[in-house]
């Protein structure tokens, strides 16, 4: 087997839906005439969903291996028990609300395999509104990196070498880079990197665990490599909505992971990060807005602009004439534009318009799913709407 895709689901069965969609899609390209066996492996991890996702995904994806567990077990948890059931030579560490180019597979693999010194590779990001994720590729945070970013530096010298160095904002994010950590919203690694490393470590339960893996694949003699040939959306956060308790969870898994990699600062140094990240965990909390729901909008109000593949299209039309949206013939009357994946339209396009259109909303829909996906702003997570 050449390569394994883990992911883990938590209560996002939508995201869930298309992601796995455009996974399937970019194992095709992987197949040749010539092969007899399975080259790629998809195994689900479901953390005790309360959505439906078992009865939901289950049926839909036949050759995707679920694994369905009696409690939340956190991330690194439950991607490690999917690692234990994963046989490829390659292993993707991918976020359920992430959805790939049907190249991105294919290009991926080819560039760890002409990269030997390499351990692990992460890849372009963007956002539901095509905007660039600069957590595609990010610095180590060392005390003084972790209070640039904490104390505004960062936003004020964005370029910096010596300020931005959390999100290597010095780095074109057009070329390929050897980077200190990747994110585990797409972590692609060797599986001789990880027989050396072992997983994710499970005293984090969520957050940290991606940038401890990143640090550990170094320190065992390999590179992690920032890959900007293919791109991904990312609809940053859905699979983790940030309500209070979730943004504690964020802060403490930082202090722990600056209590295990931290010997390069002061104990002064860390005693103010500590401080700072607690200040700042409790104005998160306390200023986080409101999230809003595509399903309890007002449909009425929502005019959408569909483009894409004519057989998915068609599928979307149905839905909308039941949803009560109305449709425009003319993009520029749009309140949203809906992208219909099939094959008229690929993923990897849909990718692509995202970053030349200008619209408030936007939504994506694979061909035979009963759902579609996208953002409704820049300063919500991802939006799902399912019938």
């Amino acid at each position: 087997m050449i390569l394994s895709v883990i992911i883990v689901n938590y209560n996002v069965k939508y995201f869930l839906e298309q992601c796995l969609c455009s996974v399937q899609k970019a194992i095709e390209q992987l197949e040749t005439p010539l092969s007899t066996d399975p080259v790629a492996e998809v195994i689900v991890v479901d953390n005790h969903s309360a959505d439906g996702s078992p009865e939901y995904l289950q049926t839909r994806f036949s050759r995707v291996r679920f694994i369905f567990n009696p409690e939340n077990l956190g991330y690194g948890r439950a991607n490690n028990l999917g690692l234990k059931h994963a046989s490829g030579r390659y292993i993707l560490f991918l976020n359920p609300d992430t959805i790939l180019a049907e190249d991105s597979l294919v290009k991926c693999l080819g560039f760890l395999e002409s990269h030997p010194g390499s351990g692990a590779m992460g890849v372009r990001m963007i956002d539901g509104h095509g905007e660039f994720l600069r957590e595609s590729m990010r610095g180590f945070p060392s005390p003084w990196v972790a209070f640039c970013k904490m104390s505004g530096l960062t936003t004020l010298f964005p370029r910096s070498r010596w300020f931005a160095r959390y999100y290597l904002g010095h780095l074109d994010p057009g070329m390929e880079h050897s980077v200190d950590v990747l994110s585990g919203a797409f972590m692609m690694i060797k599986k001789e990197a990880l027989d050396k490393t072992g997983g994710f470590d499970e005293r984090f339960f969520m957050y940290a665990e991606d940038i401890d893996l990143s640090e550990r694949i170094r320190q065992a003699g390999f590179r992690n490599y920032y890959y900007p040939g293919t791109s991904i959306i990312h609809f940053k956060g859905e699979s983790t909505r940030k309500d209070a308790g979730y943004v504690r969870q964020f802060y403490k898994a930082m202090i722990q992971f600056m209590h295990k990699h931290g010997s390069g600062g002061s104990r002064f140094m860390m005693i103010c990060m500590e401080m700072g990240i607690r200040l700042s965990s409790g104005m998160s909390a306390l200023f986080h807005g409101s999230r809003r729901d595509t399903n309890t909008q007002d449909a009425k109000q929502i005019k959408s602009w569909i483009t894409g593949d004519e057989q998915s299209i068609r599928e979307i039309k149905s839905v909308l004439a039941i949803s009560q949206r109305s449709c425009v013939e003319k993009k520029e009357d749009a309140t949203e534009i809906i992208f219909c994946e099939g094959p008229g339209f690929s993923f990897g396009e849909i990718i692509v318009s995202l970053q030349k259109n200008n619209a408030s909303s936007y939504r994506i829909h694979g061909l035979g799913s009963t759902s579609m996906v996208g953002s409704d702003s820049k300063k919500f997570p991802g939006e799902a709407f399912g019938w």
